[in-house]
């Protein structure tokens, strides 16, 4: 399964074990439930909306957002997943969704969720974590399944 190999299009980078640090020494990137200085003022709010993966599966609920501090961005969604799709959290890439009525991810299907690496912290995300988590779904778009071969 090249899903898993971590070459090509899911190659990552080495990078440290710590997260990215603002000009404080603060982690820049942060859930906002662990923040009292944000609060989603436009657009939708996923919190609770339905993550469908790729083929269409329910693979679990927007539980958080993860924001860039310094930078006033929204970086990632966290992800509660089913347990059919593997329980736990996972955090999902902002430019990865696509926010309606739910939360659609077109990157990877239901099965790939509980592999999504995941993060050993809940309220930061190491500069690694990041690299392997963006090149997961970033592959997908090329190498989950149906995807590898060419279309005629």
């Amino acid at each position: 399964d090249p899903m898993h190999a971590g070459v090509g299009a899911l190659a990552w980078t080495p990078r440290r074990v710590e997260p990215e640090l603002d000009g404080h020494g603060h982690a820049k990137i942060v859930p906002l439930a662990h923040t009292e200085d944000f609060r989603v003022s436009g657009g939708r709010d996923p919190r609770g909306m339905t993550v469908i993966a790729a083929d269409g599966k329910d693979v679990g609920t927007i539980s958080d957002i993860w924001v860039d501090k310094p930078e006033h961005l929204v970086r990632y969604l966290d992800v509660e997943l089913n347990e059919a799709h593997g329980g736990g959290k996972r955090l999902l890439p902002i430019h990865f969704a696509k926010i309606w009525s739910d939360v659609r991810v077109r990157s990877i299907t239901g099965e790939y969720f509980a592999s999504v690496p995941a993060t050993t912290s809940s309220t930061q995300v190491t500069k690694l974590e990041e690299e392997r988590i963006c090149a997961f779904y970033g592959g997908g778009t090329q190498f989950a399944k149906n995807r590898s071969e060419p279309l005629l």
